[in-house]
């Protein structure tokens, strides 16, 4: 995974980074359309400390454009109207399909950690639910860019 070039002084370290990926409910993520173009939906994920993990519609225009080209961005941030809050991390790469799809809950070993963490994340516990219309997709990113604002605060003198 390469780093960023720009912005070191309000990048966040790798633990900040990881907790802030754990915490946030909702990613957005862009796929590149059949024309070339961008396409940017919403979605619910994992962070697992090294790949993020997308519960995918598979009749979806993201499945689809996936399908015919698996380069993804993400982007998971927060924030609000104070410029100093803003917070946020860009993930690039390949993303690829990890198990049956759609997801019926044969066994699979990759897949055991990140329904683990959803079913934590967003139905307080429990098993994964499979309504046989999602599927995993896995990204391991090969360049993810993170900013927090609120680095850039000065610094009070004693």
């Amino acid at each position: 995974m390469t780093g960023q070039r720009r912005g070191r002084a309000m990048a966040m370290t790798d633990p900040e980074r990881d907790a802030f990926l754990r915490s946030q409910p909702i990613c957005r993520v862009a796929t590149v359309g059949p024309t070339g173009s961008p396409h940017a939906s919403a979605l619910w994920f994992v962070w697992d400390g090294t790949a993020l993990w997308l519960n995918s519609l598979v009749r979806s225009r993201r499945w689809s454009d996936l399908d015919r080209d698996p380069r993804v961005s993400v982007i998971v941030d927060d924030g609000g109207t104070d410029f100093l809050a803003l917070r946020g991390v860009e993930l690039q790469g390949g993303a690829q399909i990890i198990g049956e799809t759609p997801r019926t809950g044969e066994p699979v070993e990759q897949l055991v950690a990140p329904e683990r963490l959803f079913a934590d994340k967003y139905a307080g516990g429990g098993d994964f639910r499979y309504d046989g219309r999602h599927a995993w997709l896995r990204l391991v990113p090969e360049k993810t860019v993170s900013w927090d604002f609120g680095k850039l605060r000065p610094v009070a003198a004693s």
